[in-house]
């Protein structure tokens, strides 16, 4: 009967997607015409990638898990409810909202605004408590401020009205402010291409693809984990998302051939960091700072292929003088990769290119080249799909059909979508507090007395500064926090914009693996089946090498600074400085203990002098010298390194 019908569709899988389908075919739609702006497109959308959140946050798990299935219902339905009204109030009275009552809002708008505040303070209490809790402090801070006993904390204090009205209704900050709008215009566009290739596979296509080019030397089978990660890192922008989708594939078949556990998940941390990095999509904090900087997105993205070099390269160097010593060099036999994978493969780094030519090239806007790349990745997928499923009847795509991996993109966009917009939400609330009661001048100001003393101590406060954010916060809040309050007074002390700024980006990086908390060593570290902590110890001594890089952006500043041939000579003296940096601390000389240690202690002083010397010239005579004696010291630990004695050969598969 219809009834029993349409019982069967009201499923919650269905209105997820239904949901799911409305937000994908109205980011293309803005995605292509840009009508009416970020800040209305925003007070469209952020109650509809809200409404998916919940729809994914209770799929996955009752939000309250203490309270009965019936009461959780009613409170979905209920945080629901806000998001439809809220929906409705805008939809009917933007224009007033953002223009003609700015200041003296009515009593309506004040409801909708309070109750859209407490519903994000709500989730990201269930999906982000950390933020939570620095939001509600910071609420309290608003409030109270004036009864701070330390001057440095006071301010006269703000309403509650205040609070709320400037973190929703105001649309400068809070909810509706920028954040929420990057969220929803370039993330949400740029993340249509990791929706198709995952809708067809193409990213665990991919990582067999690696594991087949790492080569057949059980030394090399950990190089799975780094190529892996640097392709999946392309388009998911997640060290955490790395870890879960390469990571899940690289760590057992580490540990297979002879890897510790502690080691396996280590790698694959370092090397899922690198998403964060690695363009086109460098995560959120690229396309914010874009933003921040006023240029086009491809600026951002021109500097951010030279640091990427740098990172994949060095840890690829790290990692195979840590398996030299740790594994045997027999050869394995290498996994036989299917030609639908193959040219999966290719399609997906032909859609990299082409999105590459097109904002590069042609100077296309960041939106529309996002779109048209992700409709030619679909294009090629699709028809790569249909030939093998139809023409030559793959066995292997028997379970696939169009639809379903149609369906797997959509959701898995909405997914990606729902859970950024919340988090930058959450981060806009934070922002506006901090903007109201004037910390962020305070900080700024205390930051400009120590610079006037010495550039140098100021760089290391911004730095432990952005190391404490980065300890409790996800990088994406500790860029936010760190731009707004370091690169103001760096800027004002001389350094150029883009050294400030990337310094900012380069610490949130690191945030991902600092201790004491890191989601990405901790999934390693679970699918490693292994400690938490030891396996994050050894992320950071991995990436310690690369971490340096940090720093050697201010004497090394064409690399960020002049895209072109200066940006070529700069990003060749930090790789040979990082290189030497890594072997010192991984490489051995000689077989004797005294000399192997002089030997290597002396590399790095030249590879620090390589990176850091203020003096171009100087700099190229050290790496003159560390280049050199770096492959002469690769070459030596491949002789007296390895393990005397050999592993049992184990399948691939």
């Amino acid at each position: 009967m219809l009834i029993d019908r349409i019982k069967s569709l009201a499923s919650l899988g269905n209105v997820t997607f239904a949901f799911a389908l409305v937000l994908f075919v109205w980011v293309i739609w803005y995605s292509y015409t840009g009508s009416g702006g970020p800040q209305e497109l925003v007070s469209r959308l952020l109650p509809i990638a809200l409404t998916l959140q919940i729809l994914f946050m209770y799929r996955k798990d009752f939000l309250y898990k203490w309270l009965p299935a019936g009461v959780n219902h009613l409170l979905v339905a209920f945080y629901i409810g806000i998001c439809i009204y809220a929906f409705v109030y805008f939809f009917l009275y933007y224009e007033d909202i953002a223009i003609w009552r700015q200041g003296s809002y009515t009593t309506q708008d004040f409801v909708v605004g309070l109750l859209m505040f407490l519903l994000v303070m709500e989730l990201s209490r269930l999906a982000h408590p950390v933020l939570f809790w620095v939001n509600v402090v910071l609420v309290l801070y608003t409030l109270f401020g004036y009864l701070s006993p330390i001057d440095f904390f006071w301010h006269p204090g703000a309403s509650f009205y205040r609070v709320v009205t400037s973190s929703t209704v105001e649309m400068s900050n809070g909810i509706y402010g920028i954040y929420g709008q990057i969220a929803l215009t370039l993330i949400a566009s740029f993340l249509l291409l990791a929706a198709v290739a995952n809708g067809f596979g193409a990213q665990s296509a991919m990582i067999n693809v690696m594991r087949r080019l790492a080569g057949r030397s059980r030394q090399m089978v950990p190089q799975t984990a780094v190529l892996g990660s640097l392709s999946v890192g392309m388009v998911s922008g997640s060290g955490s998302a790395n870890a879960v989708v390469v990571g899940a594939i690289t760590i057992p078949l580490m540990k297979r051939y002879g890897l510790p556990g502690t080691v396996a998940g280590a790698i694959e941390t370092a090397a899922s960091m690198g998403g964060l990095i690695m363009p086109p999509l460098m995560g959120v904090g690229a396309f914010l700072m874009s933003q921040f900087l006023g240029v086009p997105y491809w600026e951002v993205v021109k500097r951010g292929f030279a640091l990427a070099f740098v990172y994949y390269a060095t840890l690829a160097l790290a990692v195979y003088l840590l398996c030299v010593r740790l594994l045997p060099r027999d050869e394995v036999a290498a996994p036989a990769v299917p030609a639908y994978d193959r040219i999966k493969t290719s399609i997906f780094f032909l859609a990299v290119v082409f999105l590459v030519a097109l904002i590069g090239w042609i100077g296309m806007g960041e939106l529309r080249a996002a779109l048209y790349t992700a409709a030619f990745m679909f294009a090629l997928l699709l028809a790569n799909f249909l030939y093998f499923k139809y023409a030559l009847k793959d066995p292997a795509l028997a379970g696939e059909t169009f639809l379903g991996n149609l369906r797997i993109a959509i959701e898995t966009h909405a997914d990606m979508t729902s859970y950024l917009t919340l988090l930058l939400a959450t981060l806009g609330i934070m922002i506006g507090l901090f903007t109201i009661t004037g910390f962020i001048n305070r900080m700024g100001g205390t930051l400009l007395e120590i610079g006037a003393a010495n550039l140098i101590a100021v760089i290391l406060m911004a730095y432990i500064f952005g190391w404490l954010v980065g300890a409790g916060l996800p990088p994406t809040a500790t860029y936010i926090v760190g731009a707004v309050v370091i690169v103001g007074p760096l800027r004002e002390l001389g350094v150029n914009p883009w050294v400030a700024q990337f310094f900012v980006f380069l610490i949130s990086v690191w945030g991902e693996v600092s201790p004491p908390t890191s989601l990405t060593a901790a999934i390693s570290a679970r699918i490693a089946e292994d400690s938490f902590m030891r396996t994050m110890w050894e992320a950071l001594k991995i990436t310690l090498p690369v971490t340096l890089m940090t720093f050697a952006i201010f004497t090394r500043s064409d690399i960020v600074v002049n895209p072109g041939w200066p940006q070529l000579g700069a990003t060749l003296l930090v790789l040979v400085g990082t290189s030497g940096v890594a072997f010192a601390m991984f490489g051995r000389f000689v077989q004797n203990p005294a000399g192997n240690i002089l030997l290597r202690a002396t590399l790095a002083l030249f590879a620090f002098v390589t990176l850091f010397h203020p003096d171009g010239n100087v700099a190229m005579a050290a790496a003159a010298v560390a280049l050199p004696a770096t492959i002469y010291g690769v070459w030596r630990h491949r002789q007296i390194a390895p393990p005397k004695s050999a592993l049992q050969s184990q399948p691939a598969s």
